[in-house]
């Protein structure tokens, strides 16, 4: 036949069956890739686990204790295999210098509204991620506590100076600090006053890790890199709100001092409206036990506008008491955002918004309410504190956020 090459016949079998398995190869390899992008799968929770319904085969996968499918965080997933990986493995070494009679080691109480710092001191000291190795060390804690000090009566000047003092000794004393320059170190405190103590020491405030009550992006919080503590005022007066959504007929509430800016236009905007409760002054004790408290409990909607500092515990009232919170505040980093998806259960407004506010949450449908108002009881184990503590309560959230900074730490 014109113009056929001797032999083609015969190798065209070989060369469609070259060209089928190298097809073959590159589909495996594309699944193997796209395989290698999801979450590593951690090791099994010991509260909760799912197995597949396809086959026996099929290994338990780690999943959230309660809530497997719950939107209320960013991944589940992930959120999962790290926790799991976080209580495997993490350690943290406290430094032991300093007299605990005084401002170190130990919380000065465990109630009031800077009891997170409290309970924070006592539960690392005695948790399983404690390390007296500081060679397995992922982090370090520089354990000084300015509640206690503040509790001591001591000045903001002295609380400057007896910071600046202690960290130094510890930089001068131990080597941890020169290989990161402080970058794995990190401090802890919910006082306002105790922010402003180490200012004495601006490479502490732009190295390490603060983990803070005071979260504000104008006092020089660096997301990503700080961590926002939640004010908790703890003892709560009354327990747990959660699906009670036919009690709740009031649409909006906030009573409180007006000591910001935003809070004085919420109260002059808004103080006679019908339909919001809101007051310019805390509700006061003689006119019954507990109003305050009991008028979450009344309330679709709680407001929670920055005072003067932007955190305050008005947020994780909101959340105990299942009162979406509507955070109004300008520069807020969340606590638990690097996990939790905030507007699951919150409303996140701009101080801008306060003007439209009745409209905004007048716009939000029932559905849209229950879908908030159930996502909230969800994540309310997340804004306790314990002692001794208990799974992913505020404590474990904490470690968490901790644990997921550790990994950008190299040295």
């Amino acid at each position: 036949m014109a113009g056929r090459v001797p032999g083609a016949a015969a190798s065209s079998p070989l060369t469609r069956a070259l060209l089928l398995l190298a097809a073959l190869a590159l589909v495996t390899l594309s699944f193997l890739s796209l395989r290698s992008l999801r979450p590593a799968a951690g090791p099994s929770l010991p509260t909760a686990c799912v197995t597949s319904s396809l086959g026996a085969a099929d290994r338990p996968r780690p999943v959230l204790p309660l809530h497997p499918s719950s939107s209320v965080y960013h991944s589940p997933e992930a959120f999962a295999a790290g926790y799991a990986e976080m209580e495997r493995s993490f350690k943290v070494y406290i430094y032991p210098d300093g007299d605990p009679e005084t401002f170190y080691q130990t919380p000065r109480k465990l109630t009031g509204k800077y009891a997170s710092e409290g309970y924070f001191f006592q539960n690392i000291r005695e948790s399983r991620f404690r390390t007296d190795d500081p060679d397995q060390a992922h982090l370090f804690f520089v354990p000084i506590s300015p509640h206690k000090m503040r509790g001591r009566g001591t000045s903001y000047e002295n609380m400057t100076v007896i910071v600046k003092d202690y960290v130094e000794g510890l930089i001068n004393k131990y080597p941890y600090w020169n290989r990161t320059l402080g970058a794995d170190h990190f401090f802890v405190t919910c006082h306002d006053v105790g922010v402003r103590a180490f200012e004495g020491l601006p490479f502490m405030v732009k190295n390490s890790i603060r983990v803070v009550c005071s979260p504000s992006y104008n006092v020089d919080f660096i997301p990503h890199k700080d961590i926002a503590l939640p004010q908790v005022l703890q003892p709560f007066a009354l327990p747990e709100g959660g699906n009670d959504i036919e009690n709740r007929t009031i649409l909006g509430f906030w009573a409180g001092h007006r000591n910001s800016k935003i809070r004085v236009i919420l109260a002059r905007v808004w103080e006679n409206d019908t339909e919001l409760a809101i007051s310019n002054n805390r509700i006061s004790r003689a006119i019954g036990e507990l109003v305050y408290q009991k008028q979450f409990y009344r309330t679709k909607f709680c407001i929670c506008p920055g005072g003067s500092q932007v955190n305050s515990a008005r947020i994780s009232d909101s959340i105990h008491y299942g009162c979406v919170p509507v955070i109004l505040s300008d520069y807020y980093d969340l606590p638990f955002n690097d996990a939790l998806d905030w507007r699951k259960f919150a409303v996140v407004l701009r101080e801008r918004d306060v003007y439209q506010l009745k409209s905004i949450l007048k716009s939000i449908s029932q559905e849209e309410f229950v879908s908030l108002h159930k996502s909230l009881v969800q994540v309310q184990k997340h804004f306790v504190w314990h002692s001794p503590p208990v799974p992913y309560d505020a404590f474990h959230m904490v470690m968490y956020e901790l644990w997921l900074r550790h990994n950008v730490i190299k040295y």
